[in-house]
């Protein structure tokens, strides 16, 4: 068995194939540039010449200090978990989005609760009745719910606020004895300093207000109190955790960028998008397997801009080497002691075919500290590859702008003609299915059918294009699964890869790649009917009529680049809808086929 320190802290193991030359090019390059040394010294000269845009990256690099900054806060962090846990709470929720939610969200999948400590549920998603499975089963005197959110302004985080405050307060007229507490006593905040947390409501009644440091974007906050707030309470080892962290940063400041173990997978990454092998896909085992949803985040938002970027592809049924195209590259994570199973055999079909695989090995789930890092040193060296700064995100405020018009107009008690993204007559129905077209749908005759309008969209994919079903529903593992079903039908079919996310947590994920990266994307969006809609307290819409807007501006701004969409709602009966769906979908592509 491989030793677990030099596992761990190894360079991946590459097999690249057709882009082994491309990438010893750029491990030349990389090192008379002294890529690393620079990466480590701020040298914003990796990614740009221009003195503002260079000044911007400056502000966003705390995060290559998160690791040690951070363990001289192990201490209070582990007291505030067994206070929470001594005085009786069961659940914390974490309510955020993005780059707030998803490194809890890991934690909590691989690791549980330890005994003895608290339940963690991650709510990020408006669809109400989400809002109402995630809460509405708690005690919201024995709920800790942490607000987390890097400007303090993010819609969704201030509404799941609003929500929770007035249970808690409910909860509390119940007990006279307990009024005295205020519902802040059940609140927490992890946020930014200044203004980021002045402006969330109730801020000064919060139990406690987590600052973090301002330099480190929400992409990059994995190991700053985003993930260790909520770590202290599940029970994980801190100090191991963030020892793994360390170690990988002290090993990712080698000079060499062919035994560095984040140096090498970024020019590995970044080299294979440029030569056409830009849908990488994870194969990863089941115990670390939650890991993928947060690199999809840092790798599309950090990559995806400016017409290029890598598309993660996570959690796609495993298929037959046939069915992967060659612009895929695959990323196999295993966990040493554990069967690979059908994903070693696959990696290395896979690797016999010709397609380029990266191997990596893990020792024990808490090195997923050190993958935090790793894969955060790899985006950045990726982005330095693809000529890109890794650390803005500047198509992400599109659909914003468009869902806040949309709800603008909602609030105001007046029907926008914009308000359905140019959607609102539909192009077919039928079997339980409304489908609205794009404009490029709407303004060419087809015959009316679902099947047929299904085959028409089918037609206008790219030949490189990565399949996208956008679900404004709320996630179950039900609809998980068909989902799985969907995407092996969808690219089994076509030879296409294909990637799924539940809105509006893709908005803050992958979003910005799907406006920004290459124009080859495809969209099936799907929506529903809200027969148990949720109010926001004090706000002028509810979680519904949130949610539609959030997937009204997103497809107004997928038409606006000129990209492939259609929506399919799904009814009042999502589950129904997605078994309609996968049959019409399945009777759309013999039709192309025939």
């Amino acid at each position: 068995m491989p030793d677990p320190a030099s596992t761990v802290l190894s360079a991946p193991r590459l097999a690249l194939g057709d882009a082994t030359a491309a990438y010893q090019a750029a491990v030349d390059r990389a090192t008379t540039e002294e890529w690393a040394t620079r990466l480590f010294a701020r040298d914003v000269g990796l990614w740009t010449t221009d003195p503002r845009v260079g000044e911007a990256i400056a502000e966003r690099l705390g995060w290559l200090d998160a690791p040690t900054h951070f363990v001289e806060r192990i201490a209070g962090l582990e007291g505030f978990g067994d206070a929470v846990v001594d005085e009786g709470y069961r659940t914390a929720v974490v309510a955020g989005m993005g780059g707030s939610s998803l490194a809890p969200d890991v934690l909590r999948r691989t690791f549980g609760a330890l005994e003895g400590y608290l339940e963690v549920r991650v709510l990020d998603s408006t669809d109400p009745a989400y809002v109402s499975a995630t809460l509405g089963d708690l005690d919201p005197l024995r709920t800790l719910v942490i607000v987390a959110s890097k400007s303090g302004t993010t819609t969704e985080p201030n509404a799941f606020l609003a929500y929770a405050w007035a249970r808690a307060e409910g909860a509390l007229e119940k007990v006279p004895h307990r009024r005295y507490e205020g519902p802040g006593a059940y609140f927490a905040a992890i946020t930014d300093p200044g203004r980021s947390a002045e402006v969330i409501p109730h801020h000064d009644d919060f139990r406690e207000v987590f600052i973090n440091p301002p330099d480190i974007g929400g992409r990059y906050s994995a190991l700053t109190y985003v993930g260790l707030v909520p770590a202290s309470l599940i029970g994980i080892d801190l100090d191991a955790l963030l020892a793994s962290a360390s170690a990988m940063l002290g090993a990712c400041r080698e000079p060499d960028p062919a035994i560095n173990p984040g140096a090498s997978l970024g020019l590995a990454i970044g080299t294979l998008a440029k030569s056409g092998r830009d849908k990488l896909t994870f194969l990863a085992d089941d115990e670390i397997g939650a890991f993928g949803a947060w690199a999809e985040q840092l790798l599309a938002e950090s990559t995806g801009k400016h017409g290029v970027g890598i598309v993660p592809i996570d959690l796609e049924p495993l298929g037959q080497v046939e069915a992967y195209g060659s612009d895929r590259a695959f990323v196999r994570m295993s966990l040493v002691g554990t069967p690979g199973g059908e994903r070693a055999t696959l990696a290395s079909a896979l690797e016999a075919a010709g397609h380029p695989v990266i191997r990596i090995e893990i020792a024990d789930p808490i090195d997923l500290g050190a993958e935090f890092v790793r894969w955060e040193v790899a985006t950045a060296i990726a982005g330095a590859v693809l000529g890109i700064d890794p650390f803005d995100q500047p198509n992400v405020e599109e659909a914003k702008q468009l869902t806040r018009d949309v709800l603008d107009a909602v609030g105001k008690g007046r029907h926008h003609e914009d308000d359905q993204a140019g959607v609102v007559e539909p192009v077919a129905a039928g079997e339980g299915l409304t489908l609205h077209g794009d404009a490029a749908l709407r303004l060419t005759s087809g015959d009316g059918g679902v099947v047929g309008e299904l085959a028409r969209h089918l037609a206008r994919r790219r030949p490189t294009a990565y399949l996208c079903l956008q679900a404004f529903i709320a996630p179950t593992p039900a609809r998980d699964e068909a989902f799985a079903r969907i995407r092996r039908l969808l690219r089994d079919r076509t030879g296409r890869a294909t990637t799924a996310g539940y809105g509006p947590r893709f908005l803050h994920s992958t979003g910005q790649l799907h406006k920004g990266g290459a124009p080859i994307g495809w969209f099936l969006q799907l929506t529903a009917d809200h027969p148990a809609d949720v109010g926001i307290p004090d706000w002028p819409y509810t979680f519904g009529q949130l949610i539609d807007a959030q997937a009204a501006g997103d497809f107004a701004a997928i038409e606006s680049h000129d990209l492939p969409i259609l929506r399919v709602h799904l009814g009042p009966d999502p589950d129904a809808g997605l078994a309609a769906l996968e049959l019409a979908l399945a009777a759309a592509l013999d039709s192309t086929e025939a």
